[in-house]
């Protein structure tokens, strides 16, 4: 028997006071007592993890492993281990269930019985309500411990200050940390002298040898914005200055989408009044910052219209992964990978050695191969044939299936020769109906699992139906090509384009055709769709190498 224990704490404190030993200690004295050996107990464990989330490196190595059918057992010592929400503990232990693992808990030990499972949904509740609790009465005391300026809103002091080590929040031990304070106050009065930026500003400390606060040796632009708006530079702490929002845009769309929430800047009239602190620089002098930043604002590049570019902000370098900027220097048009300007703009040392790439000809070369694949649909048509044929599943998909074929094999294999054992008097008819019920109902999860996987599968090549809303598409965008002018081509390149990836001679078109009305109305480049886990069918994207072939595509749910 294949066995697997699952420990979790939430918090620091509880990993440095051992609790998860603890844990570990009664899942021991639990396998002695069943005389399963511990040495062959697999443990995945999470050291800091919030059981509100189901995003743990721990739990979804077990998940994953028992997706392959490798346990028979997983032991935990209590449901609220497992989850917190009484919703996540239900999804969970029917997830491991369907993968013939049987979910024990040790100080609460659950049958099939229905008393026993409403008393899991009980406890399930209680718990989450809870943990609701918990957190709603420590916000409502932090709010009252912030408007009482007896408590700092931060636990990592701004650069040029330091706390009171005896007692890190409270705001009357907050001290000026020489020489960091000598050079905020340096910061501040650099960029309020003429014709000098963010960007002067970090050449500047640059050359003077300035390290940041994590001890680089380049600063970031918008570590250097975040402090010359900071106003506890004046003197004055305040709370509740930003709120954590769900994350909006992909970061990259060469890189994977990472956290999914972001924060965002509260109105001034919310923010709470802390106390004041030591003071860098004057009320009057950060004003006069906070004026320069506003109007420096209107002077971004992504507010340069002066020039047109077809495929602004959706050109990217091959080489290094990062996004290309657009530029005219001496009559010349260029799309210039950001590899290029230099650590301070790129965050990297080394320099990018991605060609100059002319605007011209890749804004006609982008523009004809749209305009093909618009005049042409049977170039979609043929992929989703290609798809529906099975010619694509994705990877992942097929290595699950590959495994439950396998694991059902296996099965099967086992209750032949436990038939041909007992035949043998092997062992009497007691011992073979207990092994075989055994073997029969991890088949039954097997079986469901394999009922799930082929489902998954007819979803991936039931696309014919999407066909005909794509050619409508097709038909309607075709109208009016030739006559578009720039700002109806650049309308049709952001709806229809992803990305392009130029790769020295090489140019990579992503787009992405939408299969229904509503899906015309939002760019893709706004949604958090990762492309390893996208779902069907509200999107088709073709990744194509516009110089000689067709080379795979792609569903897309616009949702997530």
């Amino acid at each position: 028997m294949n066995i697997a224990a699952y420990v979790r704490v939430s918090g620091q404190r509880q990993v440095q006071t051992q609790t998860i030993e603890q844990q570990l200690e009664r899942l021991q004295i639990y396998c002695q007592c069943k005389n399963w050996f511990w040495e062959d107990v697999q443990i995945f464990r999470d050291d800091g993890y919030s059981g509100a989330s189901l995003k743990r490196p721990g739990l979804d190595r077990l998940r994953d492993q028992v997706g392959r059918a490798i346990f028979d057992r997983v032991l935990i010592t209590a449901p609220d281990r497992l989850a917190r929400k009484y919703v996540h503990q239900v999804l969970l232990v029917e997830e491991l269930e369907r993968g013939g693992c049987q979910v024990e808990f040790v100080e609460h030990p659950m049958s099939q019985d229905p008393h026993d499972q409403l008393l899991l949904q009980i406890r399930g509740a209680v718990a989450e309500y809870e943990r609701t609790l918990i957190a709603e009465r420590m916000r409502r005391g932090r709010l009252q411990k912030f408007r009482a300026g007896t408590m700092l809103p931060w636990s990592r002091p701004p650069y040029g200050y330091r706390l009171d080590p005896d007692h890190p929040r409270d705001p009357s031990g907050v001290r000026l940390q020489e020489p960091e304070a000598i050079h905020v106050a340096e910061i501040f009065a650099y960029y309020l002298e003429e014709g000098h930026g963010l960007e002067q500003l970090a050449k500047h400390l640059h050359q003077l040898g300035i390290p940041t606060p994590n001890g680089k040796s380049y600063w970031s632009l918008t570590t250097l914005r975040d402090m010359l708006r900071n106003p506890v530079y004046a003197g004055t702490v305040y709370a509740g200055r930003e709120r954590v929002v769900a994350k909006h845009r992909r970061f990259s769309p060469l890189q994977p989408i990472g956290r999914r929430s972001s924060t965002q800047e509260t109105p001034s009239q919310e923010w709470i009044v802390v106390g004041q602190v030591p003071a860098i620089v004057s009320q009057e002098q950060f004003d006069w910052v906070q004026a320069k930043l506003a109007d420096n604002l209107h002077f971004a590049r992504r507010n340069n219209t002066s020039h047109q570019y077809l495929l602004r902000a959706l050109v990217s370098c091959g080489l290094c992964h990062l996004s290309c900027l657009a530029r005219t220097s001496s009559g010349h048009a260029y799309y210039v990978c950001r590899g290029k300007q230099g650590p301070i703009r790129s965050r990297r040392e080394e320099c990018c050695h991605a060609r100059f790439i002319p605007v011209e000809q890749l804004d006609t070369l982008v523009w004809q191969d749209l305009c093909e694949v618009l005049q042409h649909p049977v170039v979609i048509e043929q992929a989703l044939q290609r798809a529906q044929a099975g010619a694509w599943l994705p990877q992942e998909l097929q290595a699950r299936r590959t495994q439950v074929r396998k694991a059902r094999n296996t099965l099967c294999g086992q209750l032949e020769r436990l038939t041909e054992a007992y035949l043998a008097d092997a062992f009497p008819l007691g011992e073979y109906k207990r092994r075989r019920q055994d073997v029969e109902q991890r088949l039954v999860a097997v079986e469901m699992q394999a009922s799930q996987i082929e489902a998954s599968v007819q979803q991936h090549m039931e696309l014919a139906s999407i066909t005909g809303s794509i050619n409508e598409f097709c038909q309607r965008m075709n109208r009016g090509l030739s006559q578009a002018t720039f700002e109806q081509k650049r309308q049709l390149v952001e709806l229809l384009v992803d990305r392009v990836v130029v790769t020295m001679d090489e140019v990579e078109i992503r787009y992405v055709i939408p299969t229904s009305p509503r899906n015309e109305q939002v760019r893709f480049c706004h949604l958090l769709t990762d492309y390893s886990g996208a779902k069907w069918p509200v999107r088709v994207m073709i990744f194509r190498f516009c110089s000689y072939f067709l080379l795979v595509i792609a569903i897309f749910d616009c949702s997530t």
